[in-house]
């Protein structure tokens, strides 16, 4: 003879569970022990969510991250030894007493970009 737990293991396993079911289920063993089962399986289910869907995505963004900072940081370096050479070159002309300002805005006009959306040039349109 089976028991009235054993009963309801197998229609749950047969997939033959409905309300009256979980009903008799609830006031068997009380709606406490309903509830903790039931929020141990959505536990359950978020951990393996997780861990099979959203860690892999987090691991991948973080590898993204990292070069991106890389990157960055590569970047930083440049702007710092461009700034470096700009501020030598600076004050060379100080030193010097070389007015080069005629030179600049010859090079800016001939390599000016054409596009409509960048003006480089330091007469600014608006």
């Amino acid at each position: 003879m089976l028991t009235d737990l054993q009963l309801m293991k197998v229609k749950m396993m047969q997939g033959k569970t409905d309300v009256m079911d979980i009903g008799q289920i609830v006031s068997d063993f009380g709606f406490p022990i309903v509830a903790a089962v039931g929020m141990g399986y959505f536990i359950y289910y978020i951990w393996i969510w997780t861990t099979k869907e959203v860690k892999p995505v987090i691991g991948s963004a973080s590898k993204t991250l990292i070069k991106l900072v890389d990157r960055i940081r590569m970047l930083d370096n440049d702007m710092i030894r461009l700034n470096t050479k700009l501020q030598m070159v600076l004050e060379y002309q100080k030193k010097s007493g070389i007015n080069h300002d005629s030179d600049i805005e010859k090079f800016l006009a001939e390599n000016a970009s054409k596009s409509e959306e960048f003006n480089q040039s330091s007469n600014r349109e608006k």
